[in-house]
């Protein structure tokens, strides 16, 4: 592949595998209609639908149609009751869907728990309904629906809330359609937080890009005004909550009551105020007329209240699939005026518009649970003023405000979401979105002693010399650990650590090209830690060896390595890395792990290097610096001493006295979105190597000038330099300091 097809493919992910059809069910909403239409001609897509805007019929139309295309069965997968529901709407549009167990038609339905007594080799395509229920079943499920699927050609997932407080659990969707792994978004858009141990967040130089991804595979609307449609009859109704908190109790082993803080001190409190809350959820039941949906957490809860309120029918995870679906059918038409379960139960699918009342027996720390619950009820359709009780104890506050505090960020998320993706999701839908390519641009700047690129290393390390590079040394991005920039042009920009070595490949061989015959690179580099979140596992990545295995490949020789100690103390305070915690010693001394030290790995082109780097006396500059007295010995005798004492310093395979701190100014150059202050190569480690593997007047080069630390040193020391650099803030900065490095007399380096 070409390089410029190479960064089109990173530029622009074509997942579409589907077929265009010009009609669709003319009892669809005309939003609805160019979804469907849209989702058919993607073949794997997501559509994040508010409750009540219609998911069901167009999951069945988008069905219906892949079930012509092909001449296949669909599968549906639903919540358990939403099955009975789906049916029905299936016949309101005229679309036969029958059950997987009984059926023999175009579109078959079950259940998840259901996944694994069923041949999906029978089917041409499926539909997650309520898709994000995934993440609250084990892993085993989820795992076992992403890989039994991964050959299916067509994929729709459905749901309301894609990600109510996380956006991470939008890798779930993006793996089941195949777009891309979990690992592999998060190393292309978000950034491990050391600041909060186990968080992620998106990178501030991939904010425009991810929502850019997202709308390449699922449409997000709240309202059909988000895709440029009229809301006509799709207005929520108003929400009102009521609070009722039970005066808190001491727990047992009290004195004075306490708001319940951890976990087994919520539950605890829960489980000792059952009788109370029950008690009066059943007295605000029972004195109000009409559809009460009740919600409960645990088992006792939900006995006490079948007990207490009139005419109450109870759902529990005991009874049989068909007690389950009779009963949540029976609410849904009004026969059962009073229903009790738990929100896992039926918190997710169910269509219950004609219920306006529902309490809250106690909350558990689950946001998704509250809000699918809620929304039961409070949904597109509802005709009513909803009321929603809550009863808790004083015990309990922070359950309460945990709730709200994720309320509040899920509402900001969904906000930010669609504002985001909303013009975007409304071209994609119309199809009149094109991409508009940026011409690519370079800038060189000229002075005595330096070049300075502004552009992409690979394309403009063309416009060097063959066999012209006496040195080179340089700090390349670490895979995707570091993202300085937006441009797919930044290897940083790297789904995962297989497209940033076939990226970083395309500039090994000209840095072959460029080089003098037996001279050397030297690649600054260190190893990478492996996390489950990222890697699925703990441990630590070998990108030492991976870069010495790739300039291997592209002819080069291994010469040598240089490791450069780091205190680890510093890097557990900067980290937070629990293999560098204190704590780890009393807890599991087997997951203690040492500090991860810098590299320079030197790798030599071979053939005979012709103009020769032979200090000899070239070093009596350096004599005064001597600890011991030399005036009465003889020049030769103070050369020779001398050179002694700075060959075993360049020989030793540790450098100990590299300074961490000594580095050029970066906050001139730093960007508002840069997610970390830029790491340069230390000045320490440039100007050694330099001294040691150059001559006066040899061209050094870096493809990675960030804000010319190695042009600085090299300046310095009376070198020429060749720089290139992607980012304009870094290149401006990088000219500024080597301009500066020119005036500066060269003095010792220790």
């Amino acid at each position: 592949m070409k390089y410029d097809e190479f960064i089109e493919g990173k530029q622009r992910s074509d997942n579409t595998c589907g077929f265009e059809v010009d009609e669709v069910n003319p009892m669809l909403f005309d939003f609805q209609k160019d979804i469907v239409i849209w989702a058919l001609k993607m073949g794997k897509s997501a559509i994040f639908a508010d409750c009540g805007l219609g998911k069901t019929p167009m999951q069945l139309e988008w069905a219906h149609k892949v079930n012509l295309h092909t001449g296949k069965p669909v599968l549906i997968l639903a919540p358990l009751a939403v099955s009975r529901q789906t049916i029905g709407e299936g016949v309101k549009f005229g679309i036969d869907v029958q059950k997987y167990t009984d059926g023999n038609c175009g579109i078959l339905i079950s259940n998840y728990e259901q996944l694994h007594n069923i041949d999906l080799s029978l089917f041409a395509g499926i539909v997650l309904d309520e898709s994000s229920i995934l993440k609250s079943y084990s892993g085993k499920i989820r795992n076992d629906i992403i890989e039994k699927t991964k050959d299916m050609k067509f994929k729709l997932a459905c749901t309301a809330t894609p990600a109510p407080n996380d956006f991470m659990e939008l890798g779930n969707h993006a793996e089941f359609l195949n777009i891309m792994t979990r690992s592999q978004m998060l190393s292309m858009f978000f950034i491990n937080d050391t600041a909060h141990t186990g968080t992620w967040r998106l990178k501030g130089h991939a904010e425009k890009k991810y929502w850019k991804w997202l709308t390449e595979w699922a449409v997000m609307i709240r309202k059909p005004s988000d895709l440029g449609y009229e809301d006509n009859g799709f207005l929520l109704p108003p929400i009102k909550i009521h609070e009722h908190i039970i005066d808190a109790k001491p727990l047992d082993g009290e004195l004075f009551a306490t708001v319940a803080s951890t976990l087994q001190e919520r539950q605890k409190a829960r489980r000792e105020t059952v009788s109370e809350r029950s008690k009066l959820a059943a007295d605000i039941v029972n004195n109000t007329d009409g559809l009460f949906l009740i919600w409960c957490n645990l088992n006792t809860e939900s006995q006490e209240l079948k007990r207490s309120i009139e005419n109450a029918v109870e759902i529990t995870g005991s009874d049989t699939d068909k007690h389950k679906e009779d009963s949540m059918t029976n609410f849904s038409k009004s026969k059962i005026q009073r229903l009790v379960t738990k929100p896992k139960i039926a918190g997710f699918g169910m269509n219950w518009q004609n219920c306006h009342n529902t309490i809250f027996v106690g909350l558990s720390d689950s946001y998704e649970q509250y809000y699918q619950a809620v929304r039961r009820t409070w949904r597109f359709g509802q005709k009513e003023q909803v009321n929603i009780h809550i009863v808790i104890s004083e015990n309990e506050g922070s359950v309460l405000q945990n709730i709200r505090r994720k309320e509040k960020d899920a509402d900001n998320m969904a906000r930010e979401m669609v504002k985001n993706m909303k013009d975007l999701s409304s071209a994609i839908i119309h199809d009149h979105s094109e991409d508009i390519k940026k011409e690519y641009q370079s800038t060189v700047h000229e002075d005595k002693r330096f070049t300075a690129i502004l552009g992409d290393s690979i394309k403009e390390i063309k416009t060097v010399k063959e066999n012209s590079i006496h040195f080179s040394i340089f700090s390349p991005p670490f895979s995707s650990l570091f993202t300085y920039s937006d441009s797919e042009m930044d290897m940083g920009n790297s789904k995962d650590d297989g497209e940033f070595w076939k990226h970083f490949g395309y500039l090994i061989p000209d840095i072959y090209r460029i080089m003098m015959p037996g001279r050397l690179v030297a690649i600054h580099a260190m190893n990478l830690l492996a996390t489950i979140g990222h890697d699925g596992y703990m441990g630590v990545k070998d990108f030492r060896g991976d870069i010495i295995r790739n300039f291997q490949k592209n002819g080069f020789i291994y010469h040598s390595e240089v490791l450069i100690w780091k205190d680890p103390l510093l890097q557990a305070v900067r980290t937070k890395v629990l293999s560098l915690a204190h704590k780890q010693i009393s807890k599991d001394a087997s997951r203690c792990a040492q500090g991860l030290p810098d590299y320079l790995i030197i790798m030599r082109k071979p053939g005979e290097n012709t103009e020769p780097v032979a200090k000899g006396r070239g070093f009596e500059k350096y004599i005064g610096e001597l600890d011991e007295p030399v005036a009465q010995k003889t020049n030769e005798a103070r050369t020779n001493k001398y050179s002694h004492l700075v060959w075993q310093r360049y020989a030793s395979p540790v450098w100990m006295d590299i300074r961490q701190t000594n580095t050029l100014n970066t906050v001139m150059a730093k960007d508002n979105k840069d997610e970390r202050h830029i790491c340069p190569l230390q000045l320490d480690v440039i100007e050694r190597a330099v001294e040691l593997w150059t001559n006066e007047n040899d061209i050094v080069f870096s493809p990675f000038m960030g804000i010319g630390s190695e042009g600085y040193s090299a300046l310095k020391q009376n070198r020429r330099f060749i720089g290139i650099e992607l980012k304009e803030s870094y290149y401006n900065e990088a000219v500024k300091n080597m301009r500066e490095a020119q005036t500066i007399k060269q003095t010792s380096m220790f």
